[in-house]
């Protein structure tokens, strides 16, 4: 155990031996990094189409030529008892390092913004002076386009909402378009602020910008067509260049996304998907500059796969990897229990995608199969990308306690813990390279 914990203090890939550092030995090349045999046993029934797209991900997600690069230099598996001992161990793995090439850079790469918020205050409680932070979500570079974006369109599918009609002005307060004032008092009664009756009393001038740009986007919605929406609304928030082209990008997802289907409530669906779980990239002109903010030398990013794409650094930290957060599964909301264990929109999806291949239409429990398939491929995709941000170190762990759900409100407390199943990567990669396993 103290020749491991040495071991994880030294360098990457280094043993100390008699004083000297030297080398630790490359691990075997000749086996391929997941047997058959395991692959079928953590993969999905052959007989279906979609199976052959997971199959392939799970597979290049462990290829051998890219982990055998990484166990020359450094992979490390690790099993902490919990999330809290996880971010612990982070946090040591990088004072470490860059104590000795304060030159390099590190990431930690999460699945959600809620774990990335966790790790960084959990960082910034352990080690407040030690380790220089950037956390991309606390930043929100670009993110807050999706977020305005949704809840602009909100308000417009719902005016009468008094929820809706505030997280608008909220928007507008923020980007300046409209002066301070009590928002709340407007957002009370919308009806009576949007259009009042002749035996309402008159509204103040400084709320008449407010209204003026609510009934824009009210009268939008009757005079153009709901793709052309999220355009309309960037240029009425006066998004500068790089605002603007990620809004545009930002349209052509919800676009391909929607597969034809392009209603205002289809629309909505889509960007609150992408504005909860952050599964879209924004157009960042600082990301692709030499001097990147997310690669700095000393300096330990916070960053979610997703935004990942296009980036490295030479330790990347991936931790959480429990299988209830990757793959994951389809989830059924109870109030959509009614249609039974499926949901609607996967299940029109997958029958959508056969009739555009020319294939015959999937039964609704087929279609549902068949969109469980899908997300797990894709999941593994996403994790194949963030392994490969590694240049010098990749570290993983799967916590054997981690919460049920990661809102913050429930992490205060460690007995909101529970035993959780590691993703099937992680025993596979333990099997293939028991040199990495660190305990």
């Amino acid at each position: 155990m103290g020749a491991t914990l040495r071991r994880r203090e030294l360098g990457v890939g280094e043993e100390e031996d008699g004083g000297k550092v030297q080398t630790q030995p490359s691990l075997p090349t000749q086996h391929s990094a997941l047997s058959t045999q395991h692959l079928e046993k953590h993969s999905l029934p052959t007989q279906h189409s979609a199976l052959s797209t997971q199959h392939s991900a799970l597979r290049e997600a462990l290829s051998t030529q890219h982990l055998e690069k990484h166990s020359e230099r450094g992979l490390e598996l690790h099993t902490p008892s919990d999330i809290y001992e996880t971010v612990e161990r982070i946090g040591q793995r990088i004072i470490g390092l860059f104590g000795r090439h304060p030159e390099h850079n590190a990431a930690v790469l999460v699945r959600t913004n809620d774990q990335g918020l966790f790790v960084a205050s959990e960082l910034r409680r352990l080690y407040p002076k030690q380790i220089e932070i950037f956390d991309v979500g606390d930043r929100d570079r670009q993110s807050h386009v999706p977020r305005e974006i949704l809840s602009l369109l909100q308000f417009i599918e719902r005016p009468h909402s008094p929820d809706n009609l505030k997280a608008a002005l909220d928007v507008l307060l923020n980007r300046k378009l409209i002066p301070s004032q009590d928002l709340n008092a407007l957002a009370t009664a919308p009806e009576t602020f949007l259009y009042p009756g002749p035996l309402d009393p008159p509204i103040r001038d400084l709320s008449r910008s407010a209204r003026h740009l609510c009934r824009a986007m009210l009268r939008a919605r009757m005079e153009l067509p709901p793709y052309q929406l999220i355009t309309f609304l960037a240029l009425t928030l006066k998004y500068n260049q790089t605002e603007l082209a990620t809004a545009d990008k930002l349209g052509d997802r919800i676009a391909i996304q929607a597969a034809g289907e392009s209603s205002l409530f289809r629309i909505v669906e889509i960007l609150t998907e992408i504005a909860q779980t952050e599964q879209f990239e924004p157009v960042d002109v600082e990301s692709a500059a030499e001097d990147s903010p997310y690669t700095r030398p000393g300096q330990l990013t916070i960053i979610t796969m997703h935004k990942a794409k296009g980036l490295d650094w030479d330790y990347v930290f991936l931790p959480f990897l429990q299988e209830q957060n990757l793959p994951g599964s389809l989830w059924v909301t109870p109030s959509a229990k009614f249609l039974g264990d499926y949901t609607l929109a996967e299940v029109a999806r997958a029958q959508i995608r056969a009739f555009l291949h020319e294939k015959p239409l999937p039964s609704v429990a087929l279609a549902w199969e068949q969109a469980e398939y899908l997300k797990t491929a894709e999941e593994f995709r996403l994790l194949y990308v963030a392994m490969t941000r590694a240049k010098r170190l990749l570290w993983m762990s799967a916590a054997k306690r981690a919460p049920f759900s990661w809102n913050l409100a429930n992490l205060k407390r460690r007995n909101n813990l529970e035993e959780k199943r590691p993703c099937p990567v992680i025993p596979a990669l333990k099997q293939k390279f028991p040199q990495a396993v660190v305990f």
